[in-house]
């Protein structure tokens, strides 16, 4: 089976590595040119172009930033829309909206292409370990036809349902994901105003109700021993929260909370914190009590 890979950055590469590992003959494409020289040396074929990476695959596999270029690298004058086979595959592995997705998919079906909104969560680690949850939106004919590669990428699959359910179902998730950490790093900045300690935090807080996935996903590798490199970036954190926001302002579902965690990442990029780790939104809280 050939594959076409777009987007090789963070959660990309390790993608497309696996896919490798398993023998596909996987064609790699970054605009990044260091990337793709990269993943050259990992055993992949590097494209120059997009088109070089797509006109031949039967499964294209994107991985990119937001919906702005999502859209323009499917349906742009040169994108993938215009140089793949009828009757190959997209699978969009990125956070974007559902009216995104369900745009390119008309778009793509009047070309006779199957598209599909397959959004990811496991961050880099689940990416490299081959465990992601895949929240997969589309038709059952491209459900199946994209299982052989889903079993290498991910260990959940999971069918959420029409094109943009995937999408929508990820908005959600990373909603309570955004609000969880804004709520994180304001409340151990009161804890320590208090004169706790974060190693005194995190041991009673993991065993309590206070806990949650973002708790412990994030008090040992970053807020511990205070290091915010790598992780999930501020800068995306930030951009699925506006993805929700909007959300609610077309279905005119108030949203206070997320509006509130959009603001503390809003303040914590403005900071610098944009490319660090999410849970770096507590810098912005240290920074406000000194």
């Amino acid at each position: 089976m050939k594959i076409g890979m777009i987007g090789l950055g963070a959660m990309g590469m390790p993608i497309a590595q696996n896919l490798v590992r398993a023998d596909m003959e996987v064609s790699g494409y970054d605009t990044v040119l260091s990337q793709v020289e990269a993943f050259i040396q990992r055993g992949g074929r590097g494209c120059q172009t997009l088109s070089e990476a797509v006109r031949d695959a039967d499964i294209i596999l994107a991985s990119l930033p937001n919906p702005g270029i999502v859209e323009n690298v499917m349906t742009g004058a040169e994108g993938v829309l215009s140089s793949c086979r009828k009757g190959c595959c997209i699978l969009d592995l990125s956070s974007v909206d559902p009216g995104t997705s369900r745009r390119i998919y008309e778009t793509a079906r009047a070309k006779g292409v199957y598209y599909a909104d397959a959004p990811v969560s496991g961050g880099v680690h689940g990416a490299a370990d081959g465990t992601l949850t895949i929240m997969f939106g589309g038709d059952s004919d491209t459900w199946q036809m994209v299982q052989p590669v889903l079993k290498i990428i991910g260990k959940k699959l999971v069918y959420v349902g029409d094109i943009g359910s995937g999408d929508a179902i990820k908005l959600v998730n990373n909603l309570l994901l955004g609000c969880n950490m804004a709520a994180i790093a304001e409340a151990l900045t009161l804890g320590r105003q208090l004169g706790l300690s974060l190693e005194t935090m995190e041991e009673i807080i993991s065993s309590s109700s206070g806990n949650s996935y973002a708790f412990t996903a994030k008090m040992k590798p970053f807020l511990l021993p205070g290091q915010f490199e790598g992780g999930f970036a501020t800068d995306l954190q930030y951009k699925d929260l506006m993805l929700a926001l909007e959300a609610g302002r077309e279905t005119m579902v108030p949203l206070p909370m997320t509006a509130v965690a959009s603001q503390v990442f809003e303040a914590s990029r403005s900071m610098g914190n944009g490319k660090k780790d999410m849970s770096s939104a507590i810098l912005l809280w240290e920074k406000l009590n000194k």
